[in-house]
């Protein structure tokens, strides 16, 4: 249950009886809710391995979408961060697209994701570039999940789009009940380098104070290698755990580049603050100051009911700036009140997306179709 699978369970508590149509569908990965209402899988998901090396099975993404027919159905909504908004829809069918990002395998993060043989590849990313742009003519409507990824959308597919943020469901997380120094920083999410943990392991090896890594993925072995003994492991945790070490935090350490990123306002529901890259689509979410830009930094919290510090995005050094962010949390960290970061994360809620969300069909001209208000 990652930040998509967790804004579909949320589309699903307002179409109740929606059906799902996917490329790629594991029963049991997600939650029974998803399980239940799927009702057409692609002929990918058939294929060895497909789960694990779909990435490899792109070429035959516009075919396997082509499959799904949506005869009788009175609103078609992707959510999309590939090939779902490429669905063909019947004429006079209305086709929202949830935008999570435009495809990165195929624009502007191609050789991240395939290395050495991206040139070997380059055809047939040229051939679905077009096919994705020609996609993206057919929807009734885009929706970004941040000012980040309408800019993106409208780079790469000349579309205008609405921003509604996603819906960040933190019932299970309840806030700490006091303004207390927590025990240590934490980082938390998928060990993969673009997320930046190695620029947080480098920043604690130096600070010496304790570190709290939570996630799994490729590249925790070679963090654990370069590791101070301040620094741990945790693995992946269940929600439960989860919430508890947000409560315990100091602070969560998010400097990466994100479309919009959920963890931060699950951080902030437990009533502890964020040190975040200004940059992506932590500038929607975060109430962050921005300390370089003040000369006298002893008065800098005093305005506003800030949620957390950015991390200066425009440095060369990207270490140095994360450094010197930290250490001027540390320093003001007292200033943080739960009750702010709380009523931060609430602007995130599922009621307040669904409101947003009516809002976007009333414009549309779908009254017909609006959802009632969890």
């Amino acid at each position: 249950m990652r930040g998509g699978e967790r804004c579909l369970d949320v589309f699903l508590s307002l179409y109740p009886a929606a059906d799902i149509f996917t490329l790629f569908h594991v029963p049991g990965k997600t939650n029974q809710r998803i399980d239940q209402r799927v009702k057409k899988v692609s002929f990918l998901n058939r294929i060895p391995m497909a789960q694990k090396l779909y990435r490899l099975l792109l070429p035959f993404y516009p075919l396997a979408i082509r499959q799904f027919s949506f005869e009788g159905y009175d609103l078609v909504i992707s959510l999309s961060h590939a090939a779902a908004k490429n669905v063909q829809v019947p004429q006079g069918t209305p086709h929202i697209v949830y935008c999570f990002t435009p495809m990165r395998y195929i624009w502007d993060q191609a050789r991240s994701y395939f290395g050495i043989v991206t040139p070997l590849l380059w055809p047939i990313i040229l051939l679905l570039r077009g096919w994705d742009r020609r996609g993206a003519e057919r929807p009734t409507a885009f929706v970004a999940i941040s000012r980040f990824i309408a800019a993106r959308i409208r780079c790469f597919y000349q579309r205008s789009s609405a921003v509604i943020f996603p819906p960040v469901d933190t019932a299970w997380i309840s806030p700490q009940q006091e303004d207390k120094q927590g025990e240590a920083f934490l980082w938390a999410g998928a060990l993969v380098p673009y997320k930046r943990p190695d620029l947080v392991v480098a920043a604690f090896n130096q600070l010496g104070v304790t570190l709290w890594v939570v996630g799994d993925g490729p590249e925790r072995k070679r963090l654990q290698e370069i590791a101070g003994p301040n620094i741990h492991f945790l693995g992946r945790l269940s929600d439960q755990d989860l919430a508890d070490r947000y409560r315990r935090c100091r602070a969560l350490i998010f400097p990466g580049v994100e479309d919009f990123g959920m963890i931060p306002i699950e951080c902030m529901a437990a009533g502890r603050p964020i040190i975040g890259l200004d940059k992506g689509g932590l500038v929607d979410s975060l109430n962050g100051v921005k300390h370089w830009k003040y000369s006298d930094k002893s008065d800098v919290i005093a305005i506003g009911q800030p949620s957390g510090v950015f991390i200066r995005s425009a440095a060369k050094d990207s270490l140095e700036e994360l450094l010197k962010s930290i250490r001027f949390f540390i320093a003001h960290e007292s200033s943080f009140k739960s009750r702010d970061l709380v009523g931060q994360a609430e602007r995130f809620s599922p009621h307040h997306f669904a409101e947003q969300w009516n809002e976007l069909l009333m414009r549309c001209g779908l009254m017909h179709l609006l959802v009632e208000l969890p």
